[in-house]
């Protein structure tokens, strides 16, 4: 059991759960005023390509990205003379830098499609919304009563902000229950014999990469014809 100062005993189970929310909200924040440069590096070879050519690159970068960074701690975590215990603390960095990647990802291509989010409730449905796929679509229209493609553009750019904290506040859960208890598996994974650790780790990786592709091509539809 954990004490809070105000509220007394707090479960232990809870106080993970919150500790990985604010896992989230720190790669969000870290990632944020990263969006544009990550949008000029995938312009970078061309930079007369359309929207529709940035996403795919950014898409490529990430998952890329997320592959790479899983192959190489789990090949590092299995490496021969390297306890358990530190085994798991490379993999639990990992976590974070992967919340890191995904974030930067969502937010990426939400500014390529012109949805712009000041306030942060609008940050976290994003990228919420986006690692948790069909699930968190499903829960942000449902939860902001509105139907139709695209959630991505209609709800979080015209749902009040309460009702994104109510949404959010749903998300969380989720979130807490599916991609903590996926990062679980993953951890141990890595935590295998050499070589299959770094299997598990850039598989997973790019696995979840994959989901949260897709999620984002469902959130906001077709990219723009051209830039505003």
């Amino acid at each position: 059991m954990a004490e809070d100062a105000l509220d007394g005993p707090v479960p232990e189970a809870g106080t993970r759960g919150q500790r990985v929310l604010d896992v989230l909200d720190k790669a969000i924040t870290i990632q944020s005023p990263l969006v544009r440069k990550n949008i000029a590096r995938a312009r970078q070879r061309n930079p007369e390509a359309t929207p529709a050519e940035v996403i795919r690159n950014l898409e490529r970068m990430y998952v890329s990205a997320l592959a790479g960074t899983g192959a190489a701690v789990g090949g590092a975590a299995a490496a021969p003379g390297v306890g358990t215990g530190v085994a798991l603390a490379l993999s639990a960095g990992e976590v974070l830098s992967s919340l890191q990647l995904s974030a930067l990802f969502a937010l990426s291509v939400a500014e390529v499609h012109g949805v712009r989010m000041d306030e942060v409730e609008r940050r976290r449905t994003i990228v919420m919304g986006i690692m948790l796929g069909g699930s968190g679509s499903a829960t942000i229209t449902k939860v902001a009563e509105r139907t139709g493609q695209h959630w991505g553009r209609q709800v979080v750019a015209k749902v009040p902000i309460e009702t994104l904290r109510q949404i959010n506040k749903v998300l969380g859960k989720h979130f807490i229950t599916k991609y903590g208890t996926k990062q679980g598996i993953i951890v141990l994974g890595r935590a295998a014999p050499f070589g299959i650790g770094a299997v598990i780790g850039g598989g997973a990786n790019a696995a979840l990469a994959s989901l949260a592709v897709r999620a984002s091509r469902r959130a906001f539809g077709p990219p723009p014809p051209s830039w505003p």
